[in-house]
């Protein structure tokens, strides 16, 4: 699928960073079995939405390389939560429009942009696009994400004329992470963010202008191991020269836990980028490739424990499945009727966190202190 040179997907990035619009397009795309995973829930996402909204639809199981039982569970799950929503839209309106896996042309704002939204619902007084998201490793939330504001632009281009619309709701859907994030938007504010902070920055990136800025939109950057900005942002942890943490002030700490897992991210950026072209010849002053440690394996499993079976051994190993491949064994609704009442959720352990996570906070042992007094 064709991506526009300043797509939604990544607009946070070309945003904050107009110039990398520019040098990621020169890097070629790359695929993975991550991205492949996302498009096939995707793709099972639509068809169960179409199917539920009275369409007739082929089902894609069969052609899917990553289905599986997680897979069709979360995805019902986004099934169900789309009827919710429309079901919640019928309310208001009589006649609310829905539309699933639709383009969108932003091209009144930003320059030959184009995308396309997971989900729509259109009713009098409000807009709401709803994002699937896939993915596992990264949190993400509605508010504020440009991406799901640009979507709302372009369904609002679509819409306004047929439909009174005065707010636009954005929906993040993001079932691996237990994470449904939704935020408002006045149609009047949209339109204020898209002419102060869309069209200025998509401007700049168009022509490969303005300042490289570095921080968490680096994420996704194809350049992200040899920015130079980036390294600069890293480097500045330099100046407190890696001191014993009782040197530090707490203000100290705190910038530097602020960095930290940008600053480790960005070295094993480097170093996987290093590896890389070391593999392919090029040298580093210092550096040498060497081959790494490895585990022994069987060559052949099935004559292995064939051969120890016939040896008067019993080659398996019994263990009771953990929660997780439970649950796909038995599906859900099976799996909490019958051990339900056997599944405790302990304490996590203390982590630190941004004050801006949403998590209540922990009670330390300062606060319980003074609880007891």
């Amino acid at each position: 699928m064709a991506h526009a040179l300043l797509a939604p997907s990544s607009s946070e990035r070309w945003i904050s960073c107009p110039p990398s619009a520019m040098k990621n397009a020169a890097v070629a795309d790359t695929s993975s079995s991550y991205a492949q995973q996302g498009t096939d829930a995707h793709t099972l996402c639509e068809y169960k939405v179409l199917k539920a909204l009275g369409h007739r639809v082929r089902d894609p199981t069969p052609d899917l390389a990553y289905f599986d039982e997680e897979m069709a569970e979360h995805t019902d799950s986004y099934c169900e939560f789309i009827m919710e929503q429309v079901q919640a839209a019928n309310q208001t309106c009589a006649d609310p429009l829905v539309l699933v896996e639709q383009r969108l042309d932003f091209s009144r704002w930003v320059q030959d942009s184009f995308g396309t939204a997971d989900c729509i619902i259109v009713a009098d007084g409000t807009l709401t696009v709803v994002d699937f998201k896939y993915g596992l490793g990264v949190l993400v939330e509605a508010e504020d994400n440009p991406q799901m504001r640009m979507y709302a632009l372009g369904a609002l281009h679509l819409f306004e004329a047929l439909y009174d619309i005065h707010t636009i709701r954005t929906i993040i859907f993001q079932p691996r992470r237990d994470n449904v994030s939704i935020a408002e938007i006045s149609k009047n504010d949209l339109l204020t963010w898209a002419d102060e902070v869309l069209i200025p920055a998509a401007e700049l990136a168009a022509k490969g202008e303005g300042e490289y800025k570095a921080g968490k939109h680096c994420q996704f950057c194809k350049v992200k191991a040899t920015c130079r900005k980036r390294a600069e942002y890293n480097l500045e942890m330099a100046r407190y020269d890696f001191a014993v943490p009782d040197t530090l002030d707490d203000e100290e700490i705190s910038v530097i836990l602020n960095r930290a897992d940008t600053f480790i991210s960005w070295v094993n950026d480097v170093k996987e980028y290093a590896l890389e072209q070391a593999i392919s010849g090029r040298s580093f002053p210092g550096f040498k490739v060497v081959e790494g440690c490895s585990n022994r394996k069987y060559t052949d499993e099935t004559a292995v424990a064939q051969a120890v079976t016939d040896a008067g051994f019993d080659p398996y190993e019994k263990k009771l499945m953990g929660v997780t491949a439970m649950t796909k064994l038995l599906g859900k609704k099976q799996f909490d009727a019958l051990l339900g009442s056997l599944i405790e959720k302990p304490k996590g352990k203390p982590t630190l966190v941004p004050t801006s996570d949403k998590r209540p906070a922990w009670n330390t042992a300062k606060e319980d202190f003074m609880e007891e007094n």
